[in-house]
């Protein structure tokens, strides 16, 4: 459904670490540096989408969206607190529930909650096979 999601970051030090650190849990490779003529920004390739950090573009601060959320698939639970972790070690914090298991209108998910270093809210969501 998606190409792409880039999220405004304030620190792009910090952010670049965390999402190093997240998305290698995963098995991405580290975000690739990108200067489009304004700003530095990052970006974290798959075969199914691309990812990116940036400051943004006009020059103001960066804020996260209340009520946002960007979730990540997980293949695994154990990939989803592997997530999790390399999160909470590199400057994330967690944030709703602790992970595990929900029942729900779409039924069982596995899911872990995290804020960025710039407050973003991102999840890890593993949907079991049926």
């Amino acid at each position: 459904m998606f190409s792409h999601v880039i999220l405004g970051v304030n620190d792009l030090d910090a952010s670049k670490k965390f999402y190093d650190a997240v998305l290698g849990a995963l098995g991405v490779k580290p975000g690739m540096a990108n200067h489009n003529g304004v700003v530095n920004r990052y970006f974290y390739r798959t075969a199914t989408g691309t990812f990116g950090i940036t400051h943004p573009l006009n020059g103001e601060p960066a804020t996260h969206g209340n009520g946002s959320t960007i979730g990540f698939n997980m293949e695994t639970t154990e990939l989803a607190d592997a997530f999790h972790a390399a999160g909470i070690a590199n400057g994330g914090t967690t944030c709703e529930d602790p992970p595990g298991w929900r029942e729900g209108a779409v039924g069982k998910l596995y899911l872990v909650y995290l804020r960025d270093p710039d407050g973003n809210k991102i999840c890890g969501l593993h949907r079991p096979a049926k």
